[in-house]
């Protein structure tokens, strides 16, 4: 699909307008900094820090007409708060929001920051598997609500703000945990796509990001189930639902919703699976198809 496909709405309904809208962080809402290996517009891993006024003001009005704005991203919570407060999310008195965090794993309420709702998994098997096939990779699960425990230090900028600790991968597994992230600065996300496959990791499933980075989630977990929570406490359904976004975590989303919606920078395959596709996250691609509907 193009930029100009999404023009389509839902089939047989051309007043519908979402009452809820998911939205992806990284790569939607904010742009990646160039690469360092490129100097240019290749995708580093690491987010901007700016959002796009185009884009702010996109979500400001969705918002403001009445649609349910919820964050969705695999960042952890204490990472996606300062994005709600960047779009000046919630408004002063109003309801709190609903944040989807973790890839799904993790849903909290804001202002103040609180978990109403965590899955998690058992996850020592898994990462001594992969640790038996690449001992040098890093490892870092979510300390939640203060940053990341992890083996080494990841790259600058990778794993957001936040209190990082070192520690063993034996301490950081011992209990269960609702996610874990796999990372090589050395490899590609092709090296890790294939990792995945060979692991064959049951009961657990996994999603590999634009860099050679690797999410260990509870098997069904995803940002679909994440925002199946939230709906059920709004009574709303899926039909209600717009979702945007750009990564392969977002695959489930964007089939679950109503309507979903794929950046143009997206990988081809999350591409192939939404009913739309918006332009590049450089050329405010989230407030283009924002602007159809609010």
């Amino acid at each position: 699909m193009s930029a100009t496909d999404s023009t389509a709405t839902r089939p047989g309904d051309a007043t519908w307008q979402p009452k809820l809208v998911a939205l992806d962080i990284d790569g939607t809402l904010l742009r990646w900094m160039d690469s360092p290996a490129t100097g240019s517009e290749g995708v580093s891993g690491v987010p901007g820090e700016e959002l796009s006024d185009k884009v702010r003001d996109a979500v400001r009005r969705a918002y403001e007409a009445g649609a349910h704005v919820v964050l969705s991203s695999g960042r952890s919570a204490h990472s996606m708060t300062g994005i709600a407060d960047l779009l000046g999310l919630p408004a002063e008195d109003a309801e709190r929001l609903w944040i989807v965090a973790s890839n799904g794993a993790v849903v909290l309420r804001y202002p103040p920051l609180d978990v109403v709702h965590e899955e998690t998994f058992e996850a020592r098997a898994a990462v001594e598997k992969i640790l038996e096939r690449r001992p040098n990779v890093l490892v870092a699960v979510e300390n939640r609500g203060i940053g990341y425990r992890m083996n080494r230090p990841f790259p600058a900028g990778e794993l957001g703000g936040g209190e990082n600790v070192i520690a063993t991968v034996e301490e950081m597994v011992a209990e269960p945990v609702s996610r874990v992230i796999i990372r090589d600065p050395d490899a590609t996300p092709e090296d890790f796509l294939e990792l995945g496959r060979e692991l064959g990791l049951h009961g657990i499933d996994y999603v590999v990001g634009y860099t050679a980075w690797l999410d260990l989630t509870p098997v069904g977990v995803s940002k679909a189930s994440g925002l199946a929570y939230v709906c059920d406490e709004l009574d709303l359904e899926p039909a209600d639902v717009l979702a945007i976004g750009d990564g392969r975590n977002d695959i489930e989303m964007l089939e679950w919703a109503g309507r979903g919606v794929a950046m143009g920078n997206a990988p081809d395959e999350v591409q192939a699976i939404a009913d739309a596709v918006t332009a590049h996250v450089a050329d405010d691609g989230a407030a283009l198809e924002l602007s159809r509907w609010f």
